[in-house]
């Protein structure tokens, strides 16, 4: 489940390209020296994939707590059928109920703290935009959160959302070097595989939760007990 994480950021990237694209394509990286434009660039994913293991970080927690209660499967199959629900119902259903619209005057206050680092040429402004850029609200993200509550653990979760980030650097990374690069057909059809990898990580969740006896896929429920149990006895 949690490698799934890593492809899911890889062939999600490109959506990450048109949405935090312009952020990519404005920071103020040394062209004139590719050295110190690398660690600009590290500087600025690092930040990215902290914000990011942070709130997997949150999310497993809540997962794990819902686990000491029994709803380790229930919340698996939960999670399944809300990331196949975010793709096969209509957008503009989503956005007649969007519930993040409380939250616009913190994510403009977000917006607005990038405007004035990406004016900046401090070693730590690289650094900060990631930070920031992995606050912003972006679909993909919000799958990719789904995961991580799902993982049913703070640890779990917090690597679930560290390889998401992993598997968005390589497009991402191009994007600063070599600007929009993706076009045409290449573009389509990676966009088209996106709703497809979401649909099937839903799937392999629902299947998690059913506790269907299937080794790794979907083991069973005294199996998953047994485990959360161990994993506290521990501590």
């Amino acid at each position: 489940m949690i490698a799934t994480a890593l492809l899911f950021g890889l062939l999600g990237s490109l959506h990450c390209v048109g949405m935090c694209g312009p952020i990519a394509f404005l920071m103020p990286v040394d062209h004139r020296n590719p050295f110190k434009k690398f660690l600009q660039i590290l500087s600025y994913h690092s930040g990215r994939l902290l914000t990011y293991a942070l709130i997997g970080f949150l999310f497993g927690a809540v997962g794990e707590r819902l686990n000491l209660f029994g709803l380790q499967q229930q919340l698996s199959i939960a999670v399944g059928v809300l990331m196949i629900s975010a793709v096969v119902i209509p957008t503009r259903i989503f956005n007649r109920y969007n519930l993040s619209k409380p939250a616009y005057k913190l994510v403009g206050q977000i917006k607005s703290a990038l405007g004035q680092q990406l004016k900046n040429k401090r070693k730590s402004t690289f650094f900060t935009l990631g930070l920031l850029n992995g606050l912003l609200p972006c679909g993909l993200v919000y799958m990719a959160v789904f995961g991580a509550l799902g993982t049913g653990g703070a640890f779990n979760g917090s690597l679930y959302m560290l390889l998401f980030g992993l598997g968005t650097i390589p497009l991402m990374t191009s994007a600063i070097y070599l600007g929009n690069f993706l076009k045409g057909k290449a573009k389509r059809r990676i966009v088209k595989l996106i709703p497809a990898l979401v649909i099937l990580m839903g799937c392999l969740f629902i299947l998690r939760g059913l506790g269907l006896g299937i080794p790794y896929v979907s083991p069973s429920e005294k199996v998953t007990v047994a485990q959360v149990e161990a994993r506290h006895s521990c501590h």
